[in-house]
């Protein structure tokens, strides 16, 4: 007997298989005729590309929109990216060198560095890279840079990353204000600054304060854009530092189950009354915003199965492969996909549930290898597919790749 329910007590509904692109659902569907249980992501540059294009268009010109990469650092969606931004913001050599790649030749590639701990190989290539502006984070690192540039004959610019002592907005900020291995706290700064102008082999050239996380608001987010810039002028003009660069990072959030998306035309009309004095380049580093909605994860549902009265449908794959949904607490909502083929033919019943609850599972031998609970399906089978929007972005980058040992997830480019 199928269960009913009242409106006010219906739980989470799958999404129809048509918020599916036609696309996506054909080469998953082609995936799905292979040897092998399907767990894979497919990308499609052209989105990524778009919503760069877009945000790109709403702000004002001395705006620079940087691609941070670890969000998703397939090569195809980095491509895809690269003549529709600015620039790229790197965290490690690997990503550096996919930067370099899409980075036309010059003595300045378009790239910022960014990451807490930077060991002396990492700044070492980043020296040598020439980058826009390293974010140093301590003053160690300060030194670090300075004894690298000096070997290697060459002046390094340099940001100093600050982790401020308050942010006079509300919304979903945060990073900031609290103490952190990112960055120098705000009362430091002076006396940083101070012992970094000592230093041969370094130009400093701003500030990077990265102190929004995941902010749906386009109000909040201009105001926090406006106190980044005037900060930065005033600490300049203090500290005795010609600025030419405020990096106020990312942040920008990607809206799930329930949010208001970001309004990018709002967040540009109050952007554009921000005025920077002239010279000085104001990066925003998007990456989740620019990727999330490019990329979908997909995993063959293996069994089907109740268990004390709940169902479950059990994937290949599950946070080895997209841990995200877990470990942000994201109700990640997903969409099955009917995979008509059954591989064991009559011989073998073909477990379904119709109309009902079912908990999303992962293959790892832990209960922690969860997706999705209580979502409502009109019908899953073994053989299907569960497919995951929205998973672009900390999709196959933040996986637990090695545990237990199984095959990482594919991905996939769409032509």
């Amino acid at each position: 007997m199928s269960v009913q329910f009242p409106p006010s007590a219906a739980p989470l509904a799958a999404h129809p298989v048509d918020v599916l692109p036609a696309p996506v659902r054909t080469r998953l569907l082609e995936l799905a005729r292979g040897a092998e249980p399907v767990s894979a992501y497919v990308y499609d540059g052209a989105v990524a590309a778009a919503r760069a294009r877009e945000l790109r268009a709403a702000l004002p010109e001395w705006a620079a929109v940087y691609y941070a990469v670890k969000a998703n650092s397939y090569p195809g969606i980095v491509r895809a990216l690269a003549p529709h931004v600015d620039g790229f913001e790197v965290a490690s050599v690997h990503e550096l060198e996919l930067a370099l790649e899409q980075t036309e030749s010059g003595d300045m590639p378009a790239v910022v560095a960014a990451g807490p701990a930077k060991s002396v190989p990492v700044l070492t290539a980043l020296v040598r890279a020439r980058v826009e502006a390293i974010n140093a984070e301590s003053l160690l690192e300060l030194h670090r840079v300075s004894r690298i540039a000096v070997a290697e004959g060459v002046t390094a610019r340099v940001a100093l990353r600050v982790n401020p002592a308050d942010i006079p907005i509300s919304g979903s900020l945060h990073m900031g204000g609290a103490p952190s291995q990112f960055g120098v706290a705000e009362p430091d700064v002076p006396d940083v600054l101070r012992a970094a102008r000592e230093l041969p082999g370094l130009d400093i050239v701003g500030f990077h304060i990265h102190a929004a996380s995941n902010n749906l608001d386009a109000d909040t987010h201009a105001a926090y854009l406006r106190w980044c810039v005037e900060w930065s002028v005033a600490t300049a003009a203090a500290t005795g530092i010609e600025l030419r660069h405020v990096d106020i990072g990312g942040g920008i959030g990607v809206a799930f189950e329930g949010e208001t998306p970001f309004d990018m035309a709002r967040f540009g009309e109050l952007a554009a009354l921000v005025e920077p004095p002239v010279g000085v380049k104001v990066v925003l580093e998007p990456g989740r915003f620019l990727v999330a909605d490019c990329g979908w994860y997909a995993a063959e549902v293996t069994d089907v199965k109740a268990s004390y009265g709940e169902w479950f449908a059990v994937l290949r794959g599950g946070i080895n492969h997209f841990q995200l949904p877990t470990s942000w607490d994201i109700v990640h909502n997903v969409a099955v996909l009917p995979v008509d083929a059954w591989e064991a033919g009559e011989e073998c019943p073909r477990p379904v549930a119709e109309r009902t609850r079912v908990t999303v599972v992962g293959e790892l031998c832990t209960p922690e290898d969860t997706l999705l609970r209580d979502v409502f399906v009109e019908r899953v089978r073994a053989g299907d597919l569960v497919v995951f929007p929205n998973a672009g972005s900390y999709g196959w980058e933040f996986a637990m790749h090695s545990f237990l040992g199984h095959p990482v997830a594919g991905r996939h480019l769409l032509a």
